[in-house]
Protein backbone atom coordinates (compact mmCIF):
# COMPACT_ATOMS: atom_id res chain seq x y z
CA UNK A 1 0.00 0.00 0.00
CA UNK A 2 1.45 3.25 -0.94
CA UNK A 3 2.37 5.86 1.71
CA UNK A 4 0.15 8.59 2.29
CA UNK A 5 0.71 11.97 1.91
CA UNK A 6 1.37 13.21 5.88
CA UNK A 7 1.53 16.71 4.71
CA UNK A 8 -0.69 17.44 1.74
CA UNK A 9 -0.83 21.48 0.72
CA UNK A 10 -3.06 23.26 -1.49
CA UNK A 11 -2.74 26.85 -3.58
CA UNK A 12 -5.55 29.56 -2.30
CA UNK A 13 -5.77 33.02 -4.04
CA UNK A 14 -7.24 35.70 -0.84
CA UNK A 15 -10.22 36.84 -1.70
CA UNK A 16 -11.23 40.64 -2.14
CA UNK A 17 -14.13 40.01 -0.07
CA UNK A 18 -12.01 38.05 2.76
CA UNK A 19 -10.08 41.31 3.25
CA UNK A 20 -10.03 43.91 6.08
CA UNK A 21 -9.65 48.26 4.87
CA UNK A 22 -5.99 47.57 4.40
CA UNK A 23 -6.09 44.59 1.90
CA UNK A 24 -4.90 42.01 4.56
CA UNK A 25 -6.73 38.57 4.91
CA UNK A 26 -9.15 38.81 7.93
CA UNK A 27 -8.03 37.37 10.84
CA UNK A 28 -11.32 35.75 10.98
CA UNK A 29 -10.95 34.16 7.74
CA UNK A 30 -7.86 32.72 8.34
CA UNK A 31 -9.65 30.41 10.00
CA UNK A 32 -12.00 29.38 7.51
CA UNK A 33 -9.26 29.32 5.03
CA UNK A 34 -7.31 26.95 7.16
CA UNK A 35 -10.27 24.73 8.00
CA UNK A 36 -11.48 24.51 4.09
CA UNK A 37 -7.82 23.57 3.35
CA UNK A 38 -7.89 20.56 5.31
CA UNK A 39 -11.30 19.31 4.72
CA UNK A 40 -10.03 19.22 0.90
CA UNK A 41 -6.83 17.26 2.39
CA UNK A 42 -8.59 14.70 4.06
CA UNK A 43 -11.35 14.21 0.79
CA UNK A 44 -8.61 14.31 -1.61
CA UNK A 45 -5.86 12.43 0.12
CA UNK A 46 -7.51 10.20 2.58
CA UNK A 47 -10.77 9.43 0.92
CA UNK A 48 -12.33 10.88 3.73
CA UNK A 49 -15.78 12.85 3.99
CA UNK A 50 -16.26 14.44 7.04
CA UNK A 51 -19.93 14.60 7.01
CA UNK A 52 -20.21 11.06 6.01
CA UNK A 53 -17.63 9.83 8.58
CA UNK A 54 -19.94 11.41 11.28
CA UNK A 55 -23.00 9.74 10.28
CA UNK A 56 -21.58 6.64 9.69
CA UNK A 57 -19.95 6.29 12.93
CA UNK A 58 -22.35 8.70 14.84
CA UNK A 59 -19.44 10.99 16.45
CA UNK A 60 -17.79 13.87 14.77
CA UNK A 61 -14.59 15.66 16.23
CA UNK A 62 -15.18 19.37 17.67
CA UNK A 63 -12.76 22.09 17.68
CA UNK A 64 -11.74 22.64 21.70
CA UNK A 65 -8.74 25.29 20.90
CA UNK A 66 -7.52 26.84 18.96
CA UNK A 67 -3.69 28.61 18.72
CA UNK A 68 -3.01 30.83 16.01
CA UNK A 69 0.00 32.97 15.34
CA UNK A 70 -0.11 36.18 12.49
CA UNK A 71 3.06 36.76 10.93
CA UNK A 72 2.90 38.43 7.82
CA UNK A 73 -0.30 39.84 6.14
CA UNK A 74 -2.04 38.06 3.38
CA UNK A 75 -2.83 40.01 0.67
CA UNK A 76 -5.81 40.88 -1.46
CA UNK A 77 -4.97 38.85 -4.65
CA UNK A 78 -2.34 36.71 -3.54
CA UNK A 79 -2.11 33.31 -4.14
CA UNK A 80 -1.00 31.25 -0.90
CA UNK A 81 -0.06 28.05 0.35
CA UNK A 82 -1.61 26.08 2.82
CA UNK A 83 -0.52 23.32 4.39
CA UNK A 84 -1.95 20.53 6.97
CA UNK A 85 -0.94 17.78 9.20
CA UNK A 86 -1.63 15.81 12.46
CA UNK A 87 1.14 16.60 15.05
CA UNK A 88 -0.64 14.60 18.30
CA UNK A 89 -3.39 12.45 18.61
CA UNK A 90 -4.42 10.16 21.88
CA UNK A 91 -7.63 7.59 21.72
CA UNK A 92 -10.26 10.61 21.67
CA UNK A 93 -8.23 14.08 20.44
CA UNK A 94 -6.15 15.01 17.89
CA UNK A 95 -4.24 18.33 16.87
CA UNK A 96 -4.11 20.08 13.52
CA UNK A 97 -1.34 22.24 12.38
CA UNK A 98 -2.08 24.33 9.39
CA UNK A 99 0.99 26.62 7.89
CA UNK A 100 -0.03 29.17 5.36
CA UNK A 101 2.48 30.45 3.28
CA UNK A 102 3.90 32.46 0.85
CA UNK A 103 3.06 30.75 -2.80
CA UNK A 104 6.39 29.72 -3.53
CA UNK A 105 6.54 28.25 0.50
CA UNK A 106 8.99 30.16 1.67
CA UNK A 107 7.50 32.56 4.18
CA UNK A 108 5.40 31.72 6.99
CA UNK A 109 2.27 34.26 6.71
CA UNK A 110 0.45 32.31 9.69
CA UNK A 111 0.60 28.80 11.93
CA UNK A 112 -2.30 27.35 13.25
CA UNK A 113 -2.91 24.70 15.73
CA UNK A 114 -6.63 23.08 16.30
CA UNK A 115 -7.35 20.55 18.73
CA UNK A 116 -10.35 18.37 18.67
CA UNK A 117 -12.07 15.87 20.77
CA UNK A 118 -13.87 13.31 19.27
CA UNK A 119 -17.76 12.98 20.72
CA UNK A 120 -20.76 10.98 20.26
CA UNK A 121 -23.87 12.59 18.66
CA UNK A 122 -26.36 14.00 19.32
CA UNK A 123 -24.78 14.04 22.87
CA UNK A 124 -21.45 15.62 23.05
CA UNK A 125 -19.72 12.86 25.10
CA UNK A 126 -16.29 12.46 24.16
CA UNK A 127 -15.67 8.93 22.73
CA UNK A 128 -12.85 7.04 21.76
CA UNK A 129 -11.56 6.50 18.05
CA UNK A 130 -12.58 3.07 16.36
CA UNK A 131 -9.51 0.83 15.72
CA UNK A 132 -8.91 1.56 12.39
CA UNK A 133 -9.15 5.40 12.71
CA UNK A 134 -6.71 4.60 15.73
CA UNK A 135 -4.46 3.07 12.72
CA UNK A 136 -4.90 5.50 10.30
CA UNK A 137 -4.23 8.46 12.47
CA UNK A 138 -0.93 6.56 13.44
CA UNK A 139 -0.08 6.79 9.82
CA UNK A 140 -0.67 10.14 9.56
CA UNK A 141 0.99 11.77 12.43
CA UNK A 142 3.93 13.40 11.67
CA UNK A 143 6.86 12.31 14.06
CA UNK A 144 9.25 14.80 13.05
CA UNK A 145 6.78 17.36 14.72
CA UNK A 146 7.50 17.04 18.74
CA UNK A 147 4.34 18.68 20.55
CA UNK A 148 3.71 19.71 23.35
CA UNK A 149 0.36 21.21 24.27
CA UNK A 150 2.68 24.75 25.49
CA UNK A 151 5.27 24.75 23.13
CA UNK A 152 3.05 26.37 20.51
CA UNK A 153 5.81 29.69 20.11
CA UNK A 154 8.29 27.61 19.94
CA UNK A 155 7.05 25.83 16.89
CA UNK A 156 6.32 28.97 15.37
CA UNK A 157 10.35 30.08 15.57
CA UNK A 158 11.01 26.68 14.99
CA UNK A 159 9.20 26.66 11.30
CA UNK A 160 10.03 30.41 10.85
CA UNK A 161 14.02 28.97 11.25
CA UNK A 162 13.29 26.09 8.83
CA UNK A 163 12.09 28.35 6.45
CA UNK A 164 14.74 31.01 7.07
CA UNK A 165 17.79 28.16 6.48
CA UNK A 166 15.44 27.35 3.27
CA UNK A 167 15.95 30.78 1.87
CA UNK A 168 19.55 31.05 2.42
CA UNK A 169 19.81 27.47 0.37
CA UNK A 170 18.07 29.06 -2.11
CA UNK A 171 19.53 32.17 -2.87
CA UNK A 172 17.05 34.31 -1.86
CA UNK A 173 17.12 37.31 0.07
CA UNK A 174 15.62 37.99 3.36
Amino acid sequence: MPRLIQTPETTYRVHFQDCDMLGHLNNARYLDYFLNAREDHTSEHYALNMGHLAQEQKAAWVITKHHISYLKPARQGAKVRILSQLIHFDNSNLVLEMQMRSEDGLRLLALLWSEMAYVTMPAGTRTDHANAMMNLLEDLDVEDVSYDPDGFDERVKEVRQQLKKQRKGAGSEE
